[in-house]
This record gives structure tokens, C-alpha cells and sequence, in this order.
């Protein structure tokens, strides 16, 4: 492996392509730290300082992806989260809007146009949700307990500027995302979550280290290397369903008759359904604090059963949630009819079954039976911090549990795609790849 890398970078197209991703990322954790014009950056430390002791934040999972510039209010705070949430809502309406489905079946200059709507979606996403935080902030809300001010000037103008500042930190994310697609390595809106999330780990670790002691950080480390083996077993687990292609004479010679086979991997939704789920979860508190009032029963209700990480009906409806979320988006994302009218095009069927309607039916059976335990397994891993909150002091939230949950899913699955694209790279130049 070490091999591989010093092949990696000895070739001067790949170590250029490195070399720039490594300088987008630096970039990215340097605007992460500067605060937004208008914002008391001493108050603010205050704020989040007095804030480690909560375990239940209403942004604690756009935090995660944020790094922690979030709740600091920096220029990049709003993180890669509106364009992750556009890009979403852009794939499901492909299914419900015909204009958009025909989109897609244009190739390329179809999926440009689908791109630009997803770029104006961001923008509008992240005026939205930075005029939520801004309003939330002035009115001490985004810091439950915290007397300090941490926007002293409340003036129309200074939240307004405040407001422009944060979205074009996230259209500036976006871009600087796109460039690492296009001349980095690996895909660059995953990257920069894996790098939000990798650099909370030190702090998360060194609370669990403060908190609970040398033995049972050595503990919790050990156990995270078993999940994390588990999430790239799983990740990497498929179903392998055989498709015969039939001879066909074109002209003077003979095409087709080969074997290959159709992946159906075991976790098709991927970390969608977790995303899903986790945001869901904490739509209840949000509307509440927007509404302002928090002493009737119904806040108290939330704030005890629903928002607590550590309690069985958070736990029930998180696991509920995250299995509804893998069945609908991979109904969504994985049409077995037009796999089945593909097959039949090219003269390919599965063996023992009849091409057409049969094969979509039996496409449809499979991916019903391995989306099960992959829903199960995603909902395991997603509520294995709600049980550890109380080993670890019930510091920081259970999003923010450095070796479960959405953290270890996303940055298993982001590094298992980054080394297979440096692997691929390689093979072209005739290099030993990663994997042997």
C-alpha cells in the first residue's frame, strides 16, 4: 500500500491532482474559522464553550458536516448541507416531474440543466437556512442558556449583511467542491464532508479521553475499529445476479454471448436514509424555538422523548425512520422495470427467467429481500451513540460520536470511493493499485 502511494505520487498528472485537492481542503478549514462580519467572536466562544454540556442540539448534524464552523458562525458555516439537500430533492423530483425525467434521459446536456437547478436550489436553501440561524441567534435561541450576545448589532443591515455573507460561503463551497470533481481526486462534495467530519474527531476524542478516562478511550477506539470494519464489510457486500447476453450477427460477424452479472449492493441507499431520518428527528424542536414558546406541553414532550438522543422513543423512531427512508429511496433510485427493458434491448437475460416483465419482477423481489438488512444495518449503526452517551459523559451529542452513527458511515464510504478512483488512475499508468 505504502508503494502505491509513492506511485501515487511520483506521477506528475496524479500528484498535481492531489496536491490540488489537499490545497482546496486547507482552504476550506481556513474559512471555516473566520467568524462572519457583524459576529462577537469572544461571545460566541462563550456560548459554545457553556453549550458542550448539552447533548441535544437542534443543529447538532449540520454541525457535523460543518466541521464546528456552524455554531460559530463563520463565513463557510453553513457548510456543503443546502447543496446536499438540493441535490436530493433534485433526484426525487426526477420521479415526480416529467420535464425533469426527460432531463435525465438526454445525457449530458440534460444533466447540465439538472445541475444549474440544483445550483439555484442551494442558493435559495442557504438564504433560508441562514436567515433561520441569523433570526435564531439574535433572539438567543441558537445557544439555549448562553447570556451572552453573540450578534450585539441587531440592525436590519447587519443581519442582512450577515445573511449574504453565509450564502455566498456556501456557493463558494459549492464551486470549490465542483473543482475537486473536476481536476482532484475523488468526488470533491464528499471530500469536504469527510473533511468536516475528520476534524472533529481530536476534540470529540480528547472529551471522551477528559471525561471518562485513558481506559475507556482505549476501549471506545478499539470498538470503533471493529465498527468501522464492519461499515466497509457491509459497504462493500453485493448481489451478484448473472445476466447472459445472447449471440447476435451483425453483418459478417458475431456480438454478444457473454456472461457478466448485475450488482445489487446490500446498503443501496447509501447514507441518504440516516440524512433523512436525523433531520426529521429534530424538525419538531426547530419549529418550536422559531415559534418562541417553550413551556407548554408539547415542547416539554419533544425536548424529553423526541430530541433526547438517550431515550427509547428517539431510538424506536430514528431506527423507524432510517428503514421507511431505505425502502423509499431505493424504490426511488433503482427502477427494476427499465434495468429489465435495458437487458431486453441488448438481448440480455437473467438465467431461468424470461426477459421483460418476469425479469423486472424478479428484480424487484431481490432488491425488496437485500434492502431489509441493509435498512437494518444502517439503523444499527446510526443509534450505536445514543447507547454510548452515557460511557462517554453524554458530551457533544450523539451526531458527534466519533466512531458511529453518520460520521463513520459517511467517511468509510467517501474513502472507500477516493481509493478506488487513485486505484484506477494507477491501473491506467500500469501502477499496482490499493487493493490486492
Amino acid at each position: 500500500m505504502l508503494g502505491a502511494f509513492r506511485s501515487a505520487l511520483t506521477t506528475p498528472d496524479l500528484r498535481r491532482k492531489i496536491l490540488f485537492t489537499l490545497g482546496i481542503v486547507v482552504l476550506y478549514r481556513l474559512g471555516a474559522t473566520i467568524p462572519s462580519p457583524g459576529v462577537s467572536y469572544p461571545n460566541i466562544q462563550q456560548c459554545v464553550q457553556a453549550l458542550e454540556g448539552e447533548n441535544q442540539s437542534v443543529y447538532s448534524l449540520l454541525n457535523l458536516f460543518s466541521g464546528g464552523a456552524l455554531l460559530q458562525l463563520s463565513v463557510l458555516s453553513l457548510g456543503i448541507m443546502p447543496y446536499i439537500t438540493a441535490s436530493i430533492i433534485v433526484q426525487l423530483l426526477q420521479v415526480v416531474i416529467p420535464r425533469f425525467e426527460q432531463l435525465k434521459k438526454e445525457g449530458q446536456s440534460g444533466q447540465a440543466k439538472l445541475t444549474q437547478y440544483t445550483r439555484y436550489l442551494t442558493v435559495a436553501l442557504a438564504v433560508l437556512q441562514a436567515t433561520g440561524i441569523v433570526a435564531l441567534a439574535v433572539r438567543g435561541q441558537l445557544f439555549p442558556g448562553c447570556q451572552e450576545q453573540v450578534i450585539p448589532d441587531n440592525s436590519v443591515l447587519n443581519m442582512v449583511v450577515i445573511v449574504v455573507t453565509m450564502t455566498a460561503g456556501a456557493v463558494l463551497l459549492m464551486w470549490m467542491g465542483e473543482l475537486i470533481t473536476e481536476r482532484g481526486v475523488g468526488n470533491g462534495m464528499s471530500l469536504l464532508i469527510f473533511t468536516s467530519i475528520a476534524a472533529r474527531i481530536p476534540s470529540e476524542g480528547g472529551k471522551i479521553l477528559n471525561n471518562s478516562g485513558g481506559f475507556v478511550f482505549a476501549v471506545i477506539c478499539a470498538f470503533g475499529l471493529v465498527i468501522i470494519a464492519s461499515v466497509v464489510f457491509v459497504e462493500q457486500a453485493q448481489r451478484r445476479i448473472p445476466v447472459q447476453y445472447a449471440k447476435r450477427m451483425i453483418g459478417r460477424r458475431m456480438y454478444g454471448g457473454t456472461s457478466t452479472y448485475l450488482p445489487l449492493k446490500v446498503n443501496q441507499a447509501g447514507v441518504i436514509p440516516v440524512i433523512f431520518g436525523s433531520s426529521l428527528l429534530y424538525l419538531p424542536q426547530l419549529l418550536g424555538q422559531l415559534a418562541g414558546n417553550q413551556n407548554t406541553w408539547w415542547s416539554r414532550f419533544i425536548q424529553t422523548y423526541i430530541v433526547d438522543p438517550s431515550s427509547w422513543v428517539h431510538i424506536l423512531l430514528y431506527m423507524a425512520m432510517i428503514i421507511f427512508f431505505a425502502y423509499f429511496y431505493v424504490s426511488i433510485t433503482f427502477n427494476p422495470e427499465e434495468r429489465a427493458d435495458e437487458m431486453k434491448k441488448f438481448g440480455g437475460f437473467i438465467p431461468g427467467i424470461r426477459p421483460g416483465r418476469p425479469t423486472a419482477e424478479y428484480l424487484s423481489f431481490v432488491l425488496s429481500r437485500i434492502t431489509l438488512p441493509g435498512a437494518l444495518y444502517l439503523g444499527i449503526i446510526a443509534v450505536l451513540p445514543n447507547f454510548f452517551l452515557g460511557v462517554t459523559g453524554g458530551q457533544g451529542g450523539a451526531q458527534n460520536f466519533p466512531f458511529g452513527g453518520t460520521a463513520v458511515l459517511i467517511m468509510v464510504n467517501v474513502g472507500l470511493d477516493t481509493v478506488k478512483q487513485v486505484e484506477s488512475q494507477l491501473t491506467q499508468r500500469s501502477y499496482e493499485g490499493f487493493l490486492r
